[in-house]
């Protein structure tokens, strides 16, 4: 690391170093990433068997529209039913959910997780 890496960033990947050395994704139970920055939010499907991305969706997709008074949890919301959408429709009804380092009680990743679990996904 260099001597501008902060605290902060430090702490974050070792948690998701942490996170990532106990959760895989198989074909049949493949693993939904998320990567939160400060303006957007993304997602993954990944078979880390194959090396694959299965689906993604984002903030930043076409499909996607923001209205004018949704706030980042409502965007991030959405972003899970598009990709339980995009999942279902590849026959991919299970995951397993990688928070990437983020915390969970953060109101957007939990958002997501809920968007993704009322459309149809199970964790």
């Amino acid at each position: 690391m260099s001597k501008k890496t902060s605290k902060k960033l430090l702490n974050w990947r070792r948690r998701k170093a942490r996170v990532r050395k106990r959760i895989t994704g198989t074909p049949e139970r493949p693993r939904l990433t998320i990567y939160r920055s400060t303006k957007h939010i993304y997602a993954q499907v990944i078979d880390d068997v194959a090396g694959a991305t299965l689906a993604a969706a984002s903030t930043l997709d076409k499909e996607f529209e923001r209205a004018e008074d949704m706030t980042k949890s409502d965007c991030a919301r959405r972003v899970g039913e598009m990709i339980a959408t995009r999942c279902l429709a590849k026959d991919i009804d299970s995951v397993v959910f990688d928070r990437n380092g983020f915390p969970y009680r953060s109101r957007r990743v939990s958002s997501l997780a809920d968007g993704a679990r009322e459309s149809g996904l199970k964790f």
